[in-house]
This record gives C-alpha cells, sequence and structure tokens, in this order.
C-alpha cells in the first residue's frame, strides 16, 4: 500500500481544483485535507493542518502565486509545495523552484507524471520524519543605548559557549565583529540575504569567516549602501538559514528598534539586555523593558547583565533590580586594560586570558543559554547607598524609582 500523505490545495480556478482532486482522489494514500480559492485562508489551513504537500495552481500572471509560494516555504519548511500549471516552460519551472516550490506539475494532469511526482513527494516526507532540522538557539545581546559593550559581550558569549556557533553582526552601518575576533571578511551578511533563496552548505560556509573550528562570524557590510537593500523579512529568512546548522546563533544587532533589530528580537530565544551604572544606561534599559513587555516578549526570555561593574560606583544593584523590576542575570567587572587588550589582540577575553575574573563572569553568562546547568545567580555586590547625583535636591528616604524618574 502507499505511505499515507495528506494535501491542501489553492487554486484560483474551478477547472483546476477540480482536475487536482480528482488526481489525488485515484492516487492510493493520498487524502484532501482542504482546498479553495482564498489565498490567506488556505494559507492559515496550512498552518493549522499541517499537510504533507501544498498544491498551488499557477495562472496566466504567476506573480502573486508565487509570492505565496515563497511564504508558504518559509513558513512551513515541513511542507512539500508543489506547483502546477498548463504553462510548463523552463522559464516558470525555474521561477517556482527558486521561489521554494519542490515539484512542478504540469496540467492537464498527466498519471504517470502525478505518480512520479508523489512518490518523490512521499519520500521528502520520510527524510523529514527521519531527520527533523536542526532548531538552533538565537541569543541577541542588545542595548538600546550605545557604549555599553554589547560587542565585547556578545563575542565572548558566543566563545564561551564552546558549540557549533555563528555570531551575526546586524549593526549594518558600522559592524565591526572582524576587528574583535581578528578576521577580516570577504563577504557579508549582504551576500547571503542577495543568494538565500539557492544557499547550500558549501555556499553558507564561503559567506562565513571562521574564527575557530567551533566559531565563525557573518560580517556586517562593509559599504553602507549594501544594507539599503535588506528587509526584516530578509533577516527573518538568514536567521532560519543559520539555526539549521548551528547550535547557536549569536546576534549584535543596532541599538536601535528599527524593523531589522525588531525581527532579529523577535527571532531570538532569548535578549542578553546589556547596561552600565549609570542614569542613562538604567533608564534605558527601561524602557527597553517596557517596549519588550509591549511586544509580549516574556521576561523569562530576558536577561539582564550589567557590564563594567565596579564597587566604586555609588549604586544598590538590588535597587536598581527593583527599579527595573527584572534581576540582573550576571555581570562583569570593570577592568578597562584587560579588556581592550583582549580587543586589540582581536581574541575574545575569553580565550586570551580564560583564567581572569571576568573570563569566569562572561562564561557564567554564557552557561544560561547552555546545556550546562544554569548557574547560580549572581552574588549582589555589598550594598551601598545611592550616589548623589541620585540624591540631588531629593529627601534620603525618598524611593529610589521616585528619583530614577525624576532625573533626566
Amino acid at each position: 500500500m502507499s505511505q499515507q500523505l495528506t494535501f491542501v490545495i489553492l487554486s484560483s480556478g474551478l477547472e483546476n481544483f477540480r482536475e487536482l482532486r480528482a488526481a489525488l482522489s485515484r492516487q492510493e494514500g493520498a487524502r484532501l485535507l482542504a482546498g479553495g480559492d482564498d489565498a490567506e485562508q488556505v494559507v492559515g489551513e496550512i498552518s493549522r493542518l499541517k499537510p504533507s504537500a501544498f498544491i498551488i495552481a499557477l495562472g496566466a500572471a504567476p506573480e502573486a502565486e508565487l509570492r505565496i509560494v515563497e511564504r508558504v516555504a518559509r513558513e512551513n519548511p515541513h511542507v512539500s509545495v508543489i506547483c502546477a500549471s498548463r504553462d510548463a516552460s523552463p522559464d516558470l519551472i525555474l521561477h517556482s523552484l527558486r521561489a521554494g516550490a519542490r515539484e512542478f506539475l504540469r496540467l492537464p494532469v498527466r498519471p504517470e507524471e502525478f505518480k512520479t511526482v508523489y512518490e518523490r513527494t512521499a519520500e521528502f516526507c520520510s527524510v523529514q520524519a527521519e531527520a527533523p532540522k536542526k532548531r538552533g538557539r538565537v541569543v541577541a545581546v542588545f542595548s538600546s543605548k550605545g557604549g555599553c559593550g554589547t560587542t565585547f559581550i556578545a563575542t565572548n558569549v558566543a566563545s564561551a559557549l564552546n558549540r557549533p556557533a555563528v555570531l551575526v553582526d546586524l549593526n549594518l552601518q558600522a559592524g565591526d565583529l572582524g576587528l574583535f575576533l581578528g578576521v577580516e571578511p570577504k563577504f557579508s551578511v549582504a551576500d547571503l540575504v542577495e543568494n538565500r533563496e539557492r544557499v547550500d552548505d558549501s555556499l553558507l560556509r564561503s559567506y562565513l569567516t571562521p574564527h575557530t573550528s567551533n566559531l565563525s562570524l557573518l560580517a556586517a557590510p562593509r559599504e553602507a549602501d549594501s544594507a539599503d537593500d535588506i528587509e526584516a523579512e530578509h533577516i527573518f529568512e538568514v536567521l532560519e538559514i543559520l539555526r539549521e546548522r548551528f547550535d547557536y546563533v549569536v546576534i549584535d544587532p543596532q541599538h536601535t528598534f528599527d524593523p531589522i533589530t525588531l525581527a532579529a528580537l523577535d527571532q531570538a530565544d532569548d535578549i542578553v539586555l546589556v547596561l552600565t551604572l549609570d542614569i542613562p544606561a538604567i533608564r534605558s534599559t527601561q524602557r527597553s523593558l517596557m517596549i519588550f513587555d509591549r511586544l509580549g516578549y516574556p521576561r523569562h526570555k530576558i536577561h539582564v547583565v550589567v557590564n563594567r561593574f565596579s564597587k566604586q560606583i555609588d549604586l544598590d544593584l538590588r535597587q536598581v533590580e527593583r527599579y527595573l523590576g527584572e534581576r540582573v542575570a550576571g555581570y562583569v567587572q570593570s577592568d578597562y586594560k584587560t579588556a581592550v587588550n583582549s580587543i586589540n589582540l582581536g581574541q575574545p577575553l575569553v580565550e586570551s586570558e580564560p583564567a581572569s575574573k571576568i573570563a569566569t563572569e562572561l562564561r557564567q553568562i554564557a552557561a544560561h543559554f547552555s546545556h550546562a546547568a544554569r548557574p547560580a545567580a549572581a552574588p549582589a555586590p555589598r550594598r551601598r547607598l545611592l550616589g548623589s547625583i541620585f540624591r540631588r535636591d531629593r529627601p534620603a528616604d525618598e524611593p529610589v524609582a521616585d528619583r530614577l524618574t525624576a532625573v533626566g
């Protein structure tokens, strides 16, 4: 008995729909779950029903249908997309395959050709069931305020994971992650975006710049205008490609809530929200948390990390936590000389000085996302009174949240 496969059909013409439905009814093991001419409704049914295959009949002007093919192939990678058309020109077949279709079926249906397409679809579904695609973890290191050291932390977290990982520079206008890794990339995320529809493992490797056996870099474009054509949906597709091939995808985005950054944060399984203990950074972090709440991000996705912490800073970390409404997941001691030396060497500090205190703290942060056991919460530094900038013209017993709100 043939393997049972389920199908959904989209056809704007009734004749094509009837012909495809009849072909399925004659094929042993085939079952039609849904069909119609309303694209949005049918695409919704694909997400809900998760069929083995989706057949779409292309019309005389197939541009709109090919966009649907791209969407279904992107959003439902385990569904085999089959294009059917009375125009079987090589040009249309090529365009349908580039859009994401796995098979092309000529109309009117020829029984032997339909049987071949059915068997290849069954083979595809069998492979999908036996070997589900890898779903790597995406970690975004973000601050809405520049100068907090996000690039330094992203580089070291990616290196400390000690698993196959790719570091993605999404500061498209001025990215410099290559300097932190001591590499000179020849290609960038712009090249991957341009060729995302035909990328395979070999082509992807050519776009990445290796740093170690476990860590590679997908660099930002060298020329700022190369980023002009990159859109949010392209970033979604690129991250899907990367997470299927790496255990971890670590993102260093821009310090703004632009569409590219939001596309990356939406995809992230974890967001490392970096701040330094100064008024502008604390206020910026609070605003970021409010935006994350409005975007519907669960708080367990957010990990607040304090960078350049020093006991000389007259701030009580627990009071800052209460003001933010979020616990600090980790902090990195302030050691300017050690950090700058690692950057100048072009080596993450966890590699150049693995025994240093900062390297230990960075590895503890990375452990939040690794398969290793989560470390205990970072111990709070000794309590100190708030500094004079918080107390300026304020009663000594005023709540810290009120003081922070009043500054700025």
